[in-house]
């Protein structure tokens, strides 16, 4: 929720966003990935995000931003638009994405362009997505 007590809604559905609860107001950033700053894995922040269908472990143990995360990536989303709407760092948002991956929570389809250079086309699709948020 934000202060003024209204749910805060997914620009793209309408719907409203799950809940990473008051603690993203109380905790560190850095708290959250365990004092780490890079993921285990480079991620692009183009990288789309799907949950997993049947997840190996119960999601009610999950901390709230493992829920809020697994929440979203019901429908696919980048890791930018993930880091955006939950108001996380980008940085942040990968190490989670990162770990979320690793458990088996979460799937991560990225590109690996054969010339090192990112997919034109992909990244003006993702900065579109983002002016619209």
């Amino acid at each position: 929720m934000e202060h003024d007590g209204t749910p805060r809604r997914d620009p793209s559905s309408g719907q409203a966003l799950p809940e990473t609860g008051e603690r993203n107001f109380l905790v560190r950033p850095y708290t959250m990935t365990g004092g780490r700053t890079r993921p285990r894995n480079e991620i692009a922040i183009e990288a789309m995000c799907t949950a997993v269908p049947y997840p190996p472990r119960d999601v009610s143990t999950l901390t709230p931003e493992y829920k809020a995360i697994i929440g979203l990536s019901r429908e696919w989303r980048s890791v930018a638009e993930i880091s955006s709407l939950l108001r996380l760092p980008l940085g942040v948002t990968r190490v989670l994405i990162a770990d979320m991956a690793h458990e088996g929570l979460l799937r991560l389809h990225q590109t690996n362009p054969v010339d090192g250079q990112p997919d034109l086309g992909l990244l003006e699709r993702v900065l579109s997505g983002l002016r619209k948020l």
